[in-house]
């Protein structure tokens, strides 16, 4: 990758399979060019210590310097180089975050993936009825809820070892102790 001109982005060709979203950009914040944004980092903050991220306006990648950022009461705030006015962080809203997948940190336990490994698997039950494809997954507090689509939707909980008994990301299933019928 180049370094970053003056301006603090960069365009970004190359591979979009090796990219990984984290959020995206909700509005602006306050008048210097802060940007509020949506992530899906856990915890939320910790996509304000990547010192570099790729965003997506719809006219393909560009990489961005992350000069500061962090939780802002029940948001995050990123401040960009080269964003510096209201008005150049209203042009982002709506942009996709990523990075490259090789800035994520290695997982240590087992049972721990990244959600973006997970998405489009084949989920199927212990008898090895397909269930549906997981399509996303999401936070509720209590436990993260995968949503599988398949002849219909279903909202399976991702309880390691209670419903989800393994996953084969070479194979590209996740195996859960689940009813079809539910």
């Amino acid at each position: 990758m180049s370094e970053l001109g003056n301006s603090g982005r960069d365009d970004i060709e190359g591979d979009e399979r090796n990219l990984v979203t984290l959020g995206r950009v909700t509005g602006a914040h306050g008048l210097k060019g802060w940007l509020k944004v949506h992530s899906d980092t856990s915890p939320r903050e910790n996509i304000a210590g990547f010192p570099h991220l790729l965003l997506n306006t719809g006219d393909g990648w560009r990489r961005w310097r992350v000069n500061s950022g962090g939780r802002q009461g029940k948001y995050v705030v990123l401040k960009l180089r080269g964003c510096n006015d209201r008005n150049a962080a209203e042009e982002l809203v709506g942009a996709q975050l990523a990075i490259a997948r090789e800035q994520l940190p290695d997982l240590m336990e087992p049972g721990e993936f990244y959600w973006a490994d997970l998405e489009g698997l084949r989920v199927e039950d212990l008898e090895g009825e397909l269930l549906g494809h997981l399509d996303h997954l999401f936070e509720t507090g209590a436990n993260d809820v995968m949503v599988v689509r398949g002849e219909r939707e279903r909202l399976i909980p991702f309880l390691w070892e209670r419903v989800v008994k393994g996953v084969d990301l070479e194979h590209g299933v996740i195996r859960v102790d689940w009813d079809p019928d539910f």
